[in-house]
């Protein structure tokens, strides 16, 4: 919130939601809905639900509302009928919805896509509260160039990298030894690989702890998302890819933790709660209440660690793979693994196919860089052209 110089009251933070109808979206209309007079709602924007995208559009009086999907605007223009909400949509519409005047913009819409509409708000110079972490992954370099450029603040909102953001001394920057990732596991994480080759998108999408979309949760059985979660940690903390850690922790109660040279490891705990991290990035530098549960230790009375099993969850060093070659190389990553990812959500390969699929990509597309945003879309489109023949080849269809 900021302060208006005349009466020096609070003034509303304007804010604009990437990607609402998501799970981080709803959370974060959650919060701000919990304090409406502390906030103005600037844009909204969904992919094809164009229903909640309106009903959210109408209790908030945002201003613009877009869907990605353009055979949907009727659909949308009629559901905002007698209101002064402005409708919008295809890919231009949610462009523009980032470059409105917002003071917070949530970049929430899932994969590559948030690409250009994340960097469209970094260029405004305002504060991103990151949830894609596939723009760090696909850009990291034109990401962090952009944030440097423009003055913009970039505060990570994923539970990990929002907990290191908590426990990290920018300020002692030589004093930190390394930065450790903790992970669930997901719902494979006893699984023998036997089982895992049989297992079912139903099975893969029910993660034990957190509430998520098919995609995410997919990442989490594969632990594709811890290797996406340290490729961006390579780049928010400058960290090298062998300074950070993975630890696999069920209980899901430490976010994250950095090991400094003294010995001291600072780690941040909390209820498997979004709108946690989501609470911290809206009030930020501020800290403002949020409904999580609070933490009951006691009750939770154990906390286990343990290394992630490198022979069932190949995803995590298929990732440090990626940042040691450089280049492009994540981009491929990403892409090969979105395609997987969606052939196995659609019963067309096995869950353990979708590794393999990154593998083969990643191995077909060695060697190349992308310096801009049009290098980066034109590697993720070469990588899943690629990785949607490998696909074809899979010669077991899950039924």
């Amino acid at each position: 919130m900021v302060l208006n110089e005349r009466s020096l009251a609070p003034k509303p933070r304007k804010i604009t939601i990437l990607g609402s109808t998501g799970s981080i979206g709803c959370n974060t209309l959650d919060l701000i809905q919990r304090n409406p007079e502390a906030y103005e709602v600037e844009a909204l924007t969904a992919n094809k639900n164009v229903d909640l995208l309106a009903t959210q559009a109408r209790k908030t009086n945002a201003r613009f509302a877009v869907i990605a999907d353009e055979s949907l605007y009727p659909a949308l223009k009629e559901a905002l009928s007698g209101t002064s909400i402005e409708a919008g949509a295809g890919a231009s519409a949610v462009i523009e919805a980032a470059s409105r005047p917002a003071d917070w913009v949530m970049a929430a819409i899932v994969g590559a896509a948030g690409l250009e509409p994340t960097l469209t708000a970094v260029r405004r110079g305002i504060s991103i509260a990151l949830a894609n972490k596939e723009c760090l992954v696909c850009a990291g370099d034109l990401m962090l160039s952009e944030i440097a450029a423009s003055g913009a603040t970039l505060l990570p909102v994923d539970s990990e990298h929002n907990a290191i953001f908590q426990v990290f001394d920018f300020d002692q920057r030589p004093a930190i030894e390394k930065i450790i990732l903790t992970a669930s596991g997901g719902p494979f994480w006893n699984a023998t690989l036997a089982k895992m080759a049989k297992a079912t998108p139903t099975e893969a999408i029910a993660h034990p702890n957190w509430d998520m979309g098919a995609k995410i949760s997919v990442d989490s059985a594969t632990m594709m998302n811890k290797g996406l979660e340290l490729i961006e940690a390579h780049y928010l903390f400058a960290m090298e890819e062998e300074r950070i850690d993975v630890l696999v922790h069920v209980q899901s109660i430490v976010h994250s933790l950095v090991a400094y040279v003294d010995g001291s490891v600072l780690a941040q705990l909390g209820s498997p709660d979004m709108r946690t991290p989501i609470a911290y990035a809206l009030g930020w530098p501020a800290r403002i209440p949020a409904p999580s549960p609070k933490l009951d230790l006691a009750s939770v009375g154990t906390l286990s660690f343990e290394k992630p099993d490198a022979v069932r969850f190949p995803a995590i060093e298929l990732a440090r793979q990626s940042l040691r070659d450089g280049g492009a190389a994540p981009t491929v990553l990403n892409a090969a693994n979105e395609i997987a990812v969606a052939a196995f959500l659609q019963q067309k390969i096995k869950f353990l196919d979708i590794a393999r699929t990154v593998e083969n990509t990643l191995g077909k597309l060695s060697g190349i860089t992308a310096d801009s945003l049009e290098d980066v879309i034109s590697v993720d489109n070469e990588a899943r052209a690629k990785a949607a023949e490998e696909v074809s080849t899979c010669s077991t269809v899950v039924v």
